[in-house]
């Protein structure tokens, strides 16, 4: 079959993209010159029954003759059918000097998306995953040396005023936070905790010892 010699490169990225997206999605390059013949590569056309030499869409001709490629390089996200299945769909016009050669088209069948998801609700009633998720963040590239700072600086924060302005049952309701959550009992929290608090590490202790009901 001919074509466009200057389609050649474009050919390795319908395998590319078919493999990239899975088998979901149908990759086609399409030879404008030949618009009965448009298709010179295909992947994953069982989704459509088409195969190499299929002819344009209707829709590839409308953007042809509307020329909709001189405004723009690409049309995305748009919708598709054919055989009763219902795509998304996106396409890459292909040019040389100004002039559309060819289009480069993927078309993702959300039907297979759709069952996808019937099959995913099913797995979370079957294992009572429904509403497990919320919205904790968690960090998971936070070094083991920053916890500790993060930790009793987050306390701080609940209390919403600044160590220089609070009172001596701010600064107590603070550290017993960090108590109840066992931060004090982490090596360095003291240090941390007097750092932060603007308060000398003997002090700290006395905070901690008149929360245990020791400080008779």
């Amino acid at each position: 079959m001919k074509y466009n010699p200057l389609l050649e490169p474009y050919k390795a990225l319908v395998p590319f993209l078919a493999e990239l997206l899975g088998e979901s999605c149908e990759i086609l390059l399409h030879d404008i010159s030949q618009p009965k013949h448009s298709v010179i590569a295909i992947a994953n056309g069982f989704h459509t029954g088409r195969k190499v030499g299929s002819p344009f869409t209707d829709l590839a001709i409308k953007i042809m003759e509307e020329k909709a490629y001189v405004k723009r390089d690409y049309m995305a996200n748009y919708n598709g059918r054919s055989k009763n299945k219902n795509f998304v769909s996106s396409t890459f016009f292909i040019k040389h000097e100004g002039k559309v050669i060819g289009l480069l088209c993927i078309n993702r069948n959300m039907d297979a998306m759709t069952e996808l998801d019937l099959v995913l609700q099913k797995l979370k009633k079957a294992y009572n995953l429904e509403g497990a998720l919320d919205d904790t963040d968690e960090s998971m590239d936070t070094p083991v040396g920053d916890i500790l700072p993060r930790m009793v600086a987050s306390e701080m924060r609940a209390v919403g005023v600044p160590p220089e302005r609070m009172t001596r049952e701010e600064k107590g309701t603070v550290i017993r936070n960090l108590m109840n959550a066992g931060i004090h009992q982490m090596k360095g929290a003291v240090v941390e905790i007097a750092r932060q608090l603007h308060l000398s590490e003997p002090t700290v202790y006395r905070y901690i010892k008149r929360e245990k009901g020791e400080d008779k």
